[in-house]
């Protein structure tokens, strides 16, 4: 596979990163902003446990200082590819500066940990729907 393809492909997994963390991020505001307005689709069970699970992996994988599998698979890419750092394109340099700061470990574990508890607290305050209400054309 050549370098370019390489590169493609490690900008695809850096855009990919990028929507897991708005989403990780993201859905919990969106969570909070939807419950203010009366929106129903925050309280979707599907995007809750989905939201939910995705933030504990995050929390978990930081708590065993574990290095999340799609900075591995970009990184590896990207090192096949022999491109150095984010350098190696507009997608690559950009969206890797949005996503990788210097802190300490710590700081992350501590951002981590209570986005996590934020989320569950949520879960209480702003309960899913047990089940999707019955549309008015549907029999019962």
């Amino acid at each position: 596979m050549s370098a370019g393809a390489l590169l493609f492909l490690a900008d695809a997994i850096l855009v990919l990163h990028v929507c897991f963390a708005l989403f990780v991020a993201g859905g919990l505001v969106a969570v909070w902003i939807g419950a203010w307005l009366g929106t129903a689709w925050v309280r979707g069970r599907a995007f809750r446990i989905a939201h939910l699970s995705a933030t504990g992996v995050v929390a978990l994988e930081s708590l065993l200082g574990l290095v999340c599998p799609l900075t591995e698979w970009e990184s590896g890419l990207r090192e096949v590819a022999g491109s150095a750092g984010y350098a190696g394109s507009f997608v690559g340099h950009w969206l890797g500066r949005l996503l990788y700061y210097d802190f300490d470990e710590r700081v992350f574990l501590a951002l981590y940990l209570g986005l996590l508890a934020a989320a569950a607290a949520t879960w209480r305050l702003v309960p899913p729907r047990q089940k999707l209400p019955a549309r008015p054309d549907e029999p019962r």
